[in-house]
């Protein structure tokens, strides 16, 4: 199977995923059913992202070009991908990767998004029977030429332990953040709300930490935060937040909220489901300069870096980490 057959492929797919036949309709409602997080509402903006984005077929011709793909690998190498579960789909970025480089793929799905990725990948099957060739599943990964794994700073362990002694890319866990200046409009911060709020929180490249300067007024960044009323009516994310609000509370600890989103001063950029984490900055060059060299931190959202709004419509060339998928498989 050559690359343009390949990408002929995957374009296909992101029509198919656009056209949103009966089929995908019904695998996109099991996938809420087995994971409550994943409502239709950002499944649908995970899946139109992937098919917009990463399926357009100029923009993956030029991306496979950009790295001097071959048209066929005359070895391919077998590349065991363990996926993340976080968000819709997360882990469709390391597949897409591996196939279009030519390797092969054996994928370890997380057990909260299964549905999805293998709803796409049969579809595949449909289309080309070589493709059983080049992707397939499996419970345990083992005796591969390489691995992708993203997991958390935990989990990071024993894949370093199992994957180690083979070319790998280990990712843990990160979280984004944003610089604030103070004189953002309504609309920026109501932008903001959306790389606070979409998925609940859970991505990699949601803003869970804000810097602000002293004297940062917070009743409007309060009232953007107000923007998905509806969240409070999914029993998940009101656990979360009248847990976390009862502990703040208990703890005696100062904090900010308007009934959806609870604001609390805190060094750490990782902030639990509901809860937004604030922090005072002096110098803006110095903070940027400390956050570029965080491992931590996957996105900077901030005047001149991530615009508002768009941390969480990566692009092809968006690597997870900072390291580029693409090169490493195409080095192997």
């Amino acid at each position: 199977m050559i690359l343009q057959e390949r990408i002929g492929l995957l374009s296909q797919l992101g029509q198919y995923m656009q056209a949103n036949p009966p089929e995908w309709q019904e695998a996109k409602e099991r996938a809420y059913r087995e994971n409550q997080w994943f409502i239709p509402e950002f499944i649908e903006k995970a899946s139109q992202q992937i098919a917009q984005t990463f399926l357009d077929e100029k923009q993956l011709t030029a991306w496979a070009e950009k790295y001097q793909v071959p048209a066929s690998i005359l070895l391919p190498k077998q590349v065991g991908i363990v996926m993340a579960g976080n968000i819709p789909l997360v882990g469709f970025h390391d597949f897409l990767c591996v196939f279009v480089s030519g390797h092969i793929s054996v994928i370890k799905p997380s057990s909260k998004d299964e549905v999805l990725i293998k709803h796409l990948v049969a579809k595949l099957y449909e289309w080309d029977v070589r493709i059983q060739n080049w992707v397939s599943f499996a419970e345990k990964l083992k005796g591969l030429d390489a691995y992708i794994a993203t997991g958390s700073n935990n989990s990071s362990r024993y894949f370093d332990y199992y994957f180690g002694k083979y070319p790998n890319i280990i990712r843990k866990n990160r979280t984004s953040v944003a610089i604030l200046g103070g004189s953002e409009s309504p609309e920026t911060l109501s932008l903001l709300a959306d790389d606070v709020l979409q998925y609940f929180g859970l991505g990699c490249r949601n803003v869970t930490q804000v810097y602000v300067p002293d004297n940062y007024n917070f009743e409007p960044l309060l009232d953007a935060l107000k923007k998905y009323p509806e969240f409070i009516d999914y029993h998940k994310y009101k656990h979360n937040y009248d847990y976390h609000l009862a502990l703040l509370i208990m703890g005696g600890k100062y904090f900010m909220n308007n009934d959806l989103v609870v604001l609390t001063e805190n060094s750490s950029p990782f902030s639990p489901v509901s809860q937004l984490h604030y922090t005072y900055y002096q110098d803006r060059e110095i903070l940027l300069e400390q956050l570029k060299k965080d491992e931590n931190i996957q996105c900077i959202v901030a005047e001149g870096m991530v615009d508002f709004g768009r941390a969480q419509t990566p692009g092809l060339s968006d690597y997870a980490d900072g390291v580029d998928t693409m090169e490493f498989l195409t080095g192997l």
